[in-house]
């Protein structure tokens, strides 16, 4: 079966939610299509080598670049979807032009996609939950939270740049959030220090690369979660493009296995 054309989608609203993440909201009608169930997964952003949104200007033969964002809401309704970006310091256009576009998007503008991909889910089955993100993976851990029951209990652990980049989140009231600030703690040994609570647990983990490998060793390993009951994931990796990044992640999950 061959994979469905890219879509063409029209922002219809962009929000500063803190000072390193800006929502974008995209309506289009090829929207109707996507499952209901879609926010958490992920659609896949294409551009020119030039990081253009114009697919018109890639040469015969060409690849679009493509870059990989979460899907934070779907209204069905509506034909909109939800989605954030992380405000990258960075000159390499290689690894920040998505999101130096999104910064700069204005209602009107369009942009083609592709997808939706869907992310694994919460193992609900589970006596209790832990919940690990940065602010790259913070959309679908947003996603991940609505998930859950009302009675769910365990952790949420999200890495954040600053202060400022705190966001009010739906969460079970029995769900504790903890807020990691960049240069002020550390996001693995938070997670280490964190109350392990009593009987199965669910873990769900995006983070950097790094520290995904230090997550991995100590949920796998050192505290045995079984594999049916883990989903712990790199979206990404310092330094290197996303390109760059597939690569290393591959080989990764290659020897891991």
């Amino acid at each position: 079966m061959s994979k469905p054309a890219p879509l063409t989608l029209t922002v219809t609203k962009t929000v500063s939610v803190t000072p390193n993440m800006q929502r974008l909201e995209f309506q289009g009608d090829g929207l109707s299509n996507f499952p209901t169930h879609c926010a958490g997964g992920y659609i896949k952003l294409l551009f020119t080598s030039n990081g253009d949104t114009d697919m018109t200007g890639l040469e015969e033969g060409e690849r679009p670049v493509m870059r990989t964002y979460t899907i934070r809401h779907f209204d069905q309704t509506a034909n909109t979807i939800e989605v954030d970006f992380v405000r990258h310091i960075t000159q390499d256009l290689q690894c920040g032009f998505a999101a130096r576009w999104a910064m700069s998007a204005k209602v009107g503008d369009t942009v083609s996609v592709a997808g939706p991909g869907i992310i694994q889910g919460l193992n609900h089955e589970a006596d209790w939950f832990f919940l690990v993100a940065d602010m790259t993976s913070l959309p679908a851990l947003t996603a991940k939270l609505a998930e859950l029951s009302s009675d769910a209990i365990g952790h949420a652990v999200i890495h954040i740049n600053t202060e400022q980049d705190k966001q009010t989140l739906r969460a079970p009231e029995g769900i504790r959030v903890q807020w990691v600030i960049e240069g002020q703690a550390e996001l693995t040994e938070t997670v280490r220090k964190t109350e392990w609570l009593d009987g199965a647990i669910s873990v769900w983990s995006a983070c950097e690369f790094d520290s995904m490998r230090a997550l991995r060793q100590y949920f796998r390993n050192e505290k045995e979660v079984p594999k049916e009951y883990i989903y712990i994931s790199s979206y990404w990796k310092r330094g290197v493009s996303e390109d760059g990044h597939k690569v290393i992640k591959r080989e990764d999950a290659e020897k891991a296995h």
